[in-house]
């Protein structure tokens, strides 16, 4: 993996350095971000998810609108491992920043790692972190860190208080198809239903992740660590929507029995909504940034490189409130409205998004001859 790198670094310079994604998830944000920076944009799209970039909000010249100048139109998200593709990437100079999407529709880390031969802005190695069944796993590494995460089961026969089990639908591989038990039979019974309905396949539900159901209040701590500085910043918390859970809040407690009867609860993101948190947990949340960085620098060097997140559940004493992470993000997060509350502006002056701060970083080690520090 690192043979290619060093003279494909060589290559770009900042004032030709174009920044560039993958169609989905956070591409808008990466792509604004950067514009505001003065670089160029370009995103991979899939042919018939392509207008939104294409069109909607691709760069005007004329009245400086939008923010995506170029893009790639593949028939498969998949083809961007393509030669062809990763050609004309390296030929536009491209820095290329990943996102979930990037991970799950390549769906292939070692081709990820080993043959995608485009500079990419990040640690790539430590986007495997979230596929449980790697190890290290976020698991390990929230661990390593001594930040509190769920009791895990090894096995449902186990199970002794309400737990999440993490299986992924059978029809998208990446969406979560999770549903909540309470005993053994209890798990068994979703579980047998799950089969049956063709929701979950054999394999998926062998491979689920089984963890204590920790009840509280979910909010996501958005962090930066930046290389040139040595530090970590909180850019911004939110929290998220999804579908008929989040649907099924607005419902009276008499009537959710009689609708989980006929409707499966699903955990599908639908969105984010900024969030703020207590002033008195800042101390604590900033350690545990600080030593999740360092424990992702011992088992995956060179560590974090700019975006992460710890997804977290806020819970009551005693002694007092705390929080539990329930999920690792190792790249931009999903949520462009982080911008909406406070944390980035209270350090850099003004709200800054996870996109412009890549950018900023990318502009400062460009002009430091520093590029190298931020590239895998």
């Amino acid at each position: 993996m690192t043979n290619w790198l060093p003279d494909a670094v060589a290559r770009l310079s900042g004032d030709k350095l174009t920044i560039a994604t993958l169609g989905s998830h956070s591409a808008l944000e990466i792509c604004r971000g950067a514009k505001l920076q003065g670089f160029g944009t370009l995103v991979v799209v899939e042919n018939g998810r392509h207008r939104t970039y294409a069109e909607h909000f691709a760069t005007d010249a004329a009245t400086g609108r939008g923010c995506v100048d170029a893009t790639i139109l593949v028939d498969r998200f998949a083809s961007v491992l393509a030669p062809e593709v990763q050609a004309e990437l390296n030929a536009r100079h491209c820095v290329f920043v990943p996102h979930r999407s990037f991970e799950v529709y390549v769906n292939d880390l070692d081709a990820i790692e080993n043959d995608f031969h485009v500079p990419m802005f990040g640690n790539r190695r430590l986007l495997r972190i979230e596929e449980r069944d790697q190890h290290p796993n976020q698991y390990d590494l929230l661990d390593a860190a001594e930040i509190r995460h769920p009791k895990l089961f090894a096995s449902h026969r186990d199970i002794d208080r309400p737990v999440l089990v993490k299986v992924l639908e059978a029809a998208r591989g990446f969406e979560r198809a999770f549903f909540v038990a309470r005993t053994p039979e209890d798990f068994e019974r979703v579980a047998e239903a799950r089969l049956a309905a063709g929701t979950i396949t054999e394999a998926a539900l062998a491979a689920a992740t089984i963890e204590e159901f920790v009840l509280g209040a979910h909010v996501n701590f958005n962090f930066f660590q930046s290389p040139l500085t040595g530090r970590v910043e909180l850019l911004g918390t939110d929290t998220r929507r999804q579908t008929n859970i989040s649907g099924l809040a607005t419902v009276p407690a008499s009537l959710q029995a009689e609708i989980l009867d006929y409707i499966a609860p699903k955990y599908e993101e639908a969105g984010h909504v900024a969030v703020t948190v207590l002033e008195s947990m800042l101390e604590s949340i900033f350690e545990a940034g600080e030593r999740f960085a360092a424990a992702a620098e011992r088992l995956y060097a060179p560590g974090v490189i700019g975006p992460f997140a710890l997804q977290s559940i806020v819970v009551p004493g005693p002694p007092k409130k705390d929080f539990i992470v329930v999920d690792v993000s190792p790249r931009v997060p999903g949520s462009p409205g982080i911008t909406a509350t406070p944390y980035s502006a209270y350090l850099h002056g003004r709200s800054v998004s996870v996109g412009e701060r890549i950018a900023m970083e990318l502009k400062a080690a460009a002009y430091k001859g520093r590029l190298g520090e931020l590239l895998t």
